[in-house]
């Protein structure tokens, strides 16, 4: 999907449509609509528009169809939570690692990466990414809460 593609399904996916959204960016609806619209050339919306936009939605169709459109994927990161150990974080990672191998090693030996196999290949990568960012993240929490341990 292409950005301009995106902020419009944004705009008119958001229960209440532009109609909702218009006045919460300061704007009326009808602007919005304009804004969001791909055969529009003449209304755009601005960086900042898009970024409150996103805040207000929760939707970051936005935000992922500019990182495709540039050769980037996105990967939404949680808060890392105090409870959580860094050892559980350590075999989180390992069990996704493995998931992503079984993937890999499933589509290599029927000699063929279909597409489904590759949806299942990147979804399993991006919990490898995900697992990894909170174990890093863990990790770091832990060094800056000075004598707790793991």
């Amino acid at each position: 999907m292409n950005v301009f593609d995106a902020a419009y399904k944004t705009v008119h996916e958001y229960a209440g449509g532009s109609e909702s959204l218009g006045p919460r960016l300061e704007m009326s609806p009808a602007v919005l609509r304009s804004k969001v619209n791909p055969n529009n050339a003449t209304h755009h919306l601005t960086l900042a528009e898009a970024d409150e936009l996103m805040a207000i939605t929760d939707d970051h169709r936005i935000l992922q169809a500019l990182a495709a459109a540039h050769g980037y994927t996105l990967l939404r990161t949680d808060p890392v939570e105090d409870d959580g150990s860094l050892m559980t974080s350590i075999l989180d990672f390992q069990v996704a690692s493995g998931d992503i191998s079984k993937a890999l090693n499933e589509a290599v030996t029927r000699g063929l990466i279909t597409k489904n196999a590759s949806k299942d290949i990147a979804a399993c990568g991006a919990n490898v990414q995900k697992a990894l960012i909170t174990m890093v993240a863990r990790a770091a929490s832990l060094a800056s809460a000075r004598g707790k341990v793991a």
